[in-house]
């Protein structure tokens, strides 16, 4: 919309650049258009902790809120579309519309954590690996305004340094585990990154979610 065009600007950032820390002020609020971020908290005893992911069309930041509670990174090369805050916060006040489209993306993205929150859980190396690529493959189609139905092809912005990092496995592992999914049939590499998908189902049945509970195709 007109208004929205007017208050925003692009940031782009290299891939293992920082957006922002956690403490700091954050004068901007984000939509993702390409690329990927990293949610990372930092413990006591200095061991860091990737807490989810920022995709394309994820929001970064919160209206009323200045100070970040997480440190951002850039995983991969990265392009936000930002809108200057205090201009944000009046616009979401004074037109519903935009208001309430906020509000899908914050509760898209209370799903997303809490689908994050499971990856990292009770699931063994080999679910980890499916269900990464089935979130990412979900996300790639959604931009699209496409399912990703069986014959899906998509590029994984994620190298296998990075998912190990993510998903708390070694590099060997998942290596390992992407080897055999694809000597299963369960996915092919056209290329080091680009991923095919014979049979969505197949790969979903990978990921070891309940069919009743897990989430949807």
């Amino acid at each position: 919309m007109l208004e929205l065009d007017k208050i925003k600007y692009y940031r782009n950032y290299e891939a293992g650049q920082p957006v922002v820390w956690s403490g700091d002020q954050l004068d901007f609020v984000a939509s993702v258009v390409t690329g990927i971020a990293a949610l990372t908290q930092t413990m006591e005893d200095g061991r860091t902790q990737m807490v989810g992911l920022l995709l394309p069309s994820d929001f970064l930041g919160r209206p009323g809120r200045e100070i970040t509670s997480f440190d951002v990174t850039a995983v991969s090369d990265l392009t936000l579309c930002c809108f200057r805050r205090k201009p944000f916060e009046k616009l979401i006040s004074a037109t519903p519309n935009v208001s309430q489209r906020l509000l899908e993306m914050t509760l898209d993205e209370l799903d997303s954590a809490r689908e994050w929150m499971l990856v990292l859980g009770r699931k063994t190396a080999r679910e980890k690996i499916a269900s990464l690529i089935a979130i990412i493959a979900r996300r790639e189609s959604k931009l699209h305004l496409t399912r990703p139905e069986d014959g899906f092809r998509f590029e994984l912005p994620l190298t296998r340094e990075a998912m190990a990092d993510y998903l708390g496995l070694t590099l060997e592992t998942v290596s390992r585990q992407i080897s055999a999914l694809k000597r299963d049939g369960v996915i092919e590499l056209l290329s080091n990154r680009q991923v095919h998908i014979p049979d969505f189902r197949t790969l979903l049945a990978e990921t070891g979610d309940d069919a009743d509970g897990g989430m949807p195709a």
